[in-house]
This record gives structure tokens, C-alpha cells and sequence, in this order.
């Protein structure tokens, strides 16, 4: 049987690479080498591969109970881990919702807040608003809420249709301003179509600070601020995807608490086991919530997956959390930041660099391409050369970026700029080698 791997195609790329193990921020392969893992496996790993205290967890959990349906049954990982993220969550996020990955949580909220306001007996409002540049997942809701590009191409007849406004692009702005004088108008969108459309519109939802597949897209505080005043003023949703933002990527343990803003609905994954283990969760308000507990039963949120809430996840997910009460992981946060601070200057002055954005431990360098997006032929020279130099550094397209486990070391870390360095000048003269 023949293995199709996620966005690969048969004759054009190389064959994987296979890894036999991982420790810390190191990938081995089976040929011997060691790759630093600076994109923390498609940005789930949080603590280092193979962390000690997760693996203990998971294997202690897996001898007691790895699974039970979640539909009449409960147990007690499930219960530790919402009273877990009860502690560290927006104050206002009082109900939980387990599911499987990032995908599924955000199909959550958006079927959640759209039958939130059915429940209310306001079936009008039932339109939902996303950004320009968005991207929420590869089902087909989330690929409906994501922009429209070459993810979602060949599935257009199958998504449902979403109203679209400006994102914060402030290295392309929007409406022609530049960061230092504007007043985030680039908000101003969302205003107008509210102004049109609240009474059709059931939530915005927004990957909150940073819109990571589309380009690694850095947000001023003030726009996501100002999203959640108009969405309080027009009475609409809020939903935060913080599937990638979440648990500390941002430099704090959640991008909306780096903004001071708390959204009506936000979806977890990715990091919440510390990347050991698929696992998603949505999280409300005690007003989302009372829509769902009425008499008629066709208030019922109708939802539920297999695997909702399994054991050995939530086993995962606690350790992870253990980890943050009980080492320094922000002060290792605050280290990868500030080396992203110290070393980007440097590259925005590079003649092959286009712009440079960085925002808690994510750095992203977007270089000059006639053909820039995801499909841009300097892709695959940069992905190989960084391969080649023992560092797995996937790019968008013609846009760099570091996202690397917390246990980096900084000398890691600063050979991975090293390598980056080195690979622009081979773009500069268009030669890999």
C-alpha cells in the first residue's frame, strides 16, 4: 500500500524523509542525521519531543483507560483538564467542548454559534464573517471561514459562502496607510458590513494577533481590540481561533490575553497536549452556553465524535499544563523572543527581503518573489537547502518562519538564523547548492 502524504505530489517532490526517533528539538533519521526541529512539527510541539514527564503520563494512563464514550459517561482526565484550563483560560470562557483537533474545534464554534442564535429564535442571524488571508482548518467549514487559494481551490462548489473583510496586513496595507500614522482602519470593513448585515451575521472569527498558513500575518493589539468592540456593539459572536496562538506562541498563554480581550468562542489544539497527541477543545461563555440548556430537546447541540475527551489525551494535556505551573516556560518564551528581536533587524535590510514580522516565540521573514504565495518556486530550493543543513524549516512560499519548541537552546536557536542567513545569500544570487 501506498502512503499519500499531506501536500505532496507524486512526481515532483522528494521521497519523506524517514525519522526513527526525536529528543528535545532534534529529529534522527534513518540514515543517521539530526535535523533541529525549528517549526515544532507543524507547530503542536511545545516543550521538546519525548518530554519525560508527557511520556510518563500518557503510558501510566494507557494501562488504567484509554478510551470510553463521552455521550452519558465522563472520567477523571476530563474532569482535571477542564478544571486545569479553568485556571489559566479567559475568566468569561465557563464551558468546555471536547473534540479531536484544530479542524474540529473550530467546526464547533462555528456550528455553536450559528445555532446559538437558532436557539434563540433569531434564525436570520446565521451569516458568519471571516478575515482576508484566513486559514482554520482543512474540513469543509473551516475551509469555508478560510480564504479563498490554492488549499481550497478544487472544493468551491462544496463550501458555504462567508463575508470577508480587511485583515491587518500592515506590510501591504489595505487602504493604503502606513502603521505608524493609521487608527487600524483597516477595520473599518468589518464596521461597514455590521452596519449592513448584524442582524444576518451570527459571529466573526479571527485567528487572533497572527494568521499563521496565510503567511504568517502579524496583527496590531489595537485590531483585534477593535473587532471585539464592534462585535459587542452589533451583538455578534466573537470566536478566536487560537488553535496555533494558544499556549504561550505569542508570549503570552493565549494571544487574547496578550490584546486584554476575552471573545465569546475560542478553539484549542495543537499545543494543549504539548504535541504529543490530537486533541481539541471550544471554549464558551455561560451565555453561549444557556441557549443549549432548554426543555426542547432540539436545542441539543448534536455533536459529538468518537475519541471526544479520550483519556490518554487529556493525560497529555494535563501534563502539559504541569509543565507550565512548574517550570520556567515563559521565561524560555521570553528568551526565543527576544533573540527573534535582536536577529530580525538584521534581515530587513537584506535586498532579498521583502518584510520581517515577529510576535512572541514566531519570527517570519518574507522574502522577494516574482511569484510570492504558497506555490513559489524559491519554496522548494529553500526547503532542501535548509534540509541540507540539518534544520527543518518549512517555508510558505516565499515567506521564512521560526516557530521552534520552547526547549531551544539560544546557540540552537542562533544557528538556526545562521542557516537562514546563509540561504538568502543563495537567494540573492538565485543559486542553492
Amino acid at each position: 500500500m501506498n502512503i499519500w502524504h499531506p501536500y505532496t505530489h507524486s512526481t515532483l517532490d522528494p521521497a519523506p524523509i524517514p525519522i526513527v526517533r526525536a529528543e528535545g528539538i532534534y529529529l534522527y533519521t534513518a540514515d543517521g542525521r539530526r535535523l533541529i526541529d525549528a517549526i515544532s512539527s507543524w507547530w503542536v510541539t511545545l516543550h521538546g519531543h519525548a518530554h519525560p514527564r508527557i511520556a510518563a503520563a500518557i503510558a501510566e494512563q494507557a494501562q488504567r483507560l484509554e478510551q470510553v464514550i463521552y455521550a452519558g459517561f465522563t472520567h477523571e482526565k476530563a474532569e482535571e483538564l477542564a478544571a486545569g484550563l479553568a485556571e489559566v483560560i479567559p475568566a468569561s470562557l465557563s464551558h468546555l467542548f471536547f473534540s479531536d483537533d484544530g479542524s474540529t474545534a473550530v467546526e464547533v464554534a462555528l456550528k455553536m454559534a450559528v445555532q446559538f442564535w437558532r436557539n434563540r429564535g433569531e434564525d436570520r442571524k446565521a451569516r458568519l464573517i471571516a478575515l482576508e488571508h484566513a486559514y482554520h482548518g482543512d474540513t469543509v467549514g473551516a475551509m469555508s471561514v478560510g480564504d479563498d487559494s490554492d488549499f481550497t481551490a478544487a472544493f468551491g462548489h462544496l463550501l458555504f459562502p462567508v463575508d470577508r473583510v480587511h485583515s491587518a496586513t500592515c506590510f501591504r496595507c489595505p487602504v493604503g496607510k502606513t502603521r505608524a500614522t493609521c487608527s487600524v482602519e483597516c477595520a473599518d470593513s468589518l464596521e461597514a458590513l455590521l452596519d449592513r448585515r448584524a442582524g444576518e451575521t451570527a459571529a466573526v472569527i479571527v485567528e487572533p494577533l497572527l494568521q499563521g498558513a496565510g503567511g504568517m500575518i502579524v496583527h496590531p493589539l489595537e485590531f483585534l481590540r477593535k473587532i471585539r468592540d464592534l462585535t459587542r456593539r452589533y451583538d455578534v459572536l466573537l470566536i478566536a481561533d487560537e488553535v496555533l496562538t494558544g499556549f504561550g506562541r505569542c508570549g503570552r498563554m493565549f494571544a487574547c490575553d496578550v490584546a486584554e480581550i476575552e471573545p465569546d468562542l475560542m478553539c484549542l489544539s495543537k499545543g494543549l497536549t504539548g504535541g504529543f497527541l490530537p486533541l481539541g477543545a471550544t471554549l464558551c461563555t455561560a451565555r453561549v452556553h444557556e441557549a443549549f440548556c432548554r426543555p426542547d430537546r432540539r436545542h441539543t447541540f448534536f455533536h459529538g465524535h468518537s475519541y471526544t475527551a479520550n483519556p490518554i489525551a487529556c493525560a497529555a494535556a494535563l501534563a502539559n499544563l504541569k509543565i507550565f505551573r512548574e517550570e520556567p516556560v515563559f521565561d524560555r518564551i521570553a528568551a526565543i523572543a527576544q533573540t527573534h528581536q535582536e536577529r530580525l533587524p538584521h534581515f530587513a535590510t537584506h535586498p532579498a527581503v521583502f518584510d520581517v514580522r515577529t510576535i512572541g516565540t514566531i519570527a517570519a521573514i518574507e522574502l522577494k518573489a516574482d511569484d510570492a504565495g504558497y506555490l513559489s518556486s524559491l519554496r522548494p530550493h529553500l526547503y532542501d537547502f535548509f534540509i541540507s543543513k540539518g534544520v527543518l524549516l518549512r517555508p510558505l512560499g516565499n515567506v521564512v518562519y521560526v516557530l521552534p519548541p520552547y526547549a531551544i537552546r539560544l546557540e540552537e536557536l542562533g544557528y538556526v538564523y545562521d542557516v537562514i542567513e546563509e540561504a538568502l545569500a543563495a537567494v540573492d544570487q538565485r543559486v542553492f547548492a
